[in-house]
């Protein structure tokens, strides 16, 4: 009876852990979330890009803008190695 328990056994699939696209953004949004909260504990702003432009953010809530990003309008199709 045991070398049937234990044929049994070998033969069940495996769980394997599977990453969703859903566990994928969650878990990146946690960890933006805090890595940002960190930042501005530590340095005082944070910098991003937003609506067309790199900007630091205070944690009053007040923005300025370092630079403005550069928009290209290429039809050009390209491909990365």
């Amino acid at each position: 009876m045991e070398q049937a328990q234990a044929k049994a056994g070998k033969n069940k699939p495996e769980r394997k852990p599977y990453l969703t696209k859903r566990i994928l953004i969650s878990a990146s949004k946690q960890g933006f979330k805090k890595a940002a909260e960190e930042t501005m504990q530590i340095m005082g702003y944070n910098v991003i890009a937003k609506d067309g432009w790199v900007v630091k953010i205070f944690p009053d809530g007040s923005i300025e803008n370092i630079s403005q990003l550069e928009t290209e309008n290429s039809q050009n199709d390209f491909t990365l190695d």
